[in-house]
């Protein structure tokens, strides 16, 4: 996917749920739900200004950092040799913000038949194995991909940790998309568990490597 085609993609994804909002204004709380526990039930407001618009911001906001920041990494001419992977991903990323967005407009209009985490749940775990398959693909770079202190010193340990990540954040996605058939505290720890022991797995992962690299 070519950056251009990807800048189309998103902001027709921001400015469409953005005038969702404003259209939806006169319907909507002046509090607006914004938050919810485990339990799906709610537990934070805002303004109905910032209930509107402070996602589709910050979501502006991570495209910007997208764009702009790869072109100054040291080694942006290894994120162009996976450029169309790492468009594909700001896509997936920018999807699941606005998808966000959508739920939360729709709860605050009183359609709260349908859980907020029972339906990001599904969306989380196809998150982690859209992102799960995108990481075998990353080459060494310090703005995206498993960046510790010995996979950025290193190709091949970058290169091992993100085939090894690549396999557990897919299965994390899809112990997420079992956990929300469940829902409450089980799907919590059915997301949390995976996600957290995968990442500091593949921390102390890539510093074996490394020692064993640098040993050899």
């Amino acid at each position: 996917m070519t950056t251009r085609l990807t800048t189309i993609i998103v902001l027709i994804l921001i400015v469409g749920t953005t005038i969702a909002g404003v259209l939806l204004w006169n319907q909507l709380p002046d509090q607006m739900a914004s938050h919810w526990n485990v339990n799906d039930q709610v537990d934070g407001y805002m303004s109905k200004f910032w209930g509107v618009f402070m996602l589709p911001l910050i979501t502006l906001g991570m495209f910007a950092l997208f764009i702009i920041v790869p072109n100054i990494d040291p080694l942006k001419a290894n994120i162009a040799e996976f450029r169309e992977t790492f468009n594909l991903f700001i896509v997936f990323i920018v999807g699941f913000m606005v998808y966000i967005h959508v739920l939360t407009l729709r709860w605050n209009l009183g359609y709260t038949n349908l859980g907020i985490g029972k339906a990001m749940l599904p969306a989380m775990g196809l998150l982690f194995i859209v992102i799960g398959s995108l990481l075998r693909k990353a080459k060494r770079n310090w703005f995206i991909g498993i960046r510790t202190p010995w996979t950025l010193s290193s190709d091949s340990v970058w290169n091992e940790t993100h085939r090894l990540g690549s396999v557990l954040f897919i299965i994390s996605g899809v112990l997420a998309l079992i956990g929300g058939i469940f829902g409450g505290m089980i799907a919590f720890w059915f997301l949390f568990i995976p996600l957290m022991g995968s990442t500091i797995f593949l921390l102390v992962y890539s510093y074996v490597l490394y020692q064993r690299e640098t040993k050899a």
